[in-house]
């Protein structure tokens, strides 16, 4: 596909120190001229706002920001609606996080900046963002098998920014079966799928419903265990059989002992690469 017919990536820019804005948008523009920063936030709950009315092809997020951290926004950004034209945007935390923390990101399934912001780092970070946003394009083949998703990396982030709120997962959900009302263990849970109103719990035995959103139940689930793959579908990855593509190209999750099948949006066809 000829690139000069590709429209210009956007991105919006959040960190809540001016001049490391300033800094940042200066280097981004030498790094990757064709990049255009379309919002600059001050504050995490800006950048998520920027984000929903924008539609960035990325986000730059400062990890530590005061209201809602970067890793906060990052977990609402992660649950906005998203569209045919509009897959989620890739994730780029700005930090000055030891080396501990940083080897967190090698996983792959986002990228870091250092404060500050070195040309050096910052040229690899533009290459990967190339490479991802090609592949969800269309444009370049996935390469090897993902290490990891966004949530078990924003689970991670979230116990350094701040230890004290380290995850207790649930382990049980209370949920409706018909007029009664039953304890079903989540390990026992193939899938959780939202509509607007209710949550389907499936397991092999049941189908139950419960009224907490995907979104709060991404949280309180093992990231490790429950991969989302759709805005409205949480999935046990021990459950999963096999994946496969529709007449239309798009990923469909196979779910043990059932002939239903999960569909995979396009922000997360990266768990499943080369597949």
């Amino acid at each position: 596909m000829n690139d000069t017919h590709a429209p210009a990536p956007r991105a919006v820019l959040a960190d809540d120190e001016r001049l490391m804005r300033e800094q940042l948008r200066s280097r981004i523009g030498e790094a990757w001229p064709e990049l255009e920063i379309v919002g600059e936030a001050k504050n995490g709950l800006e950048a998520v706002e920027m984000t929903r009315e924008l539609k960035p092809d990325l986000v730059f997020l400062d990890i530590r920001m005061p209201g809602l951290t970067g890793v906060e926004a990052a977990k609402q950004i992660a649950q906005l609606p998203e569209d045919d034209d509009w897959p989620l945007p890739e994730i780029v935390f700005i930090t000055a996080y030891d080396q501990y923390a940083v080897e967190a990101f090698e996983q792959g399934v986002c990228d870091y900046v250092l404060k500050p912001a070195e040309r050096e780092r910052l040229a690899v970070t533009v290459q990967r963002i190339k490479k991802r946003l090609a592949q969800r394009s269309g444009e370049a083949e996935p390469e090897g098998p993902s290490n990891g998703t966004l949530q078990q990396l924003l689970h991670s982030l979230s116990a350094q920014v701040n230890p004290s709120a380290a995850p207790k997962y649930l382990q049980w959900i209370q949920a409706s079966v018909g007029q009664a009302i039953q304890m079903i263990p989540v390990e026992d849970v193939l899938f959780f799928i939202s509509d607007e109103k209710y949550t389907r719990v499936q397991t092999p035995q049941v189908e139950a419903l419960i009224r907490k959103p995907i979104k709060e139940l991404v949280d309180e689930l093992d990231p490790a265990v429950f991969w989302q793959i759709h805005r409205s579908t949480l999935v046990n990855v021990k459950a999963i059989n096999g994946i496969t593509r529709d007449f239309r190209g798009r990923q469909l999750v196979g779910v043990r002992g059932l002939d239903e099948k999960l569909e995979v949006s396009r922000s997360y066809t990266h768990l499943f690469k080369g597949m």
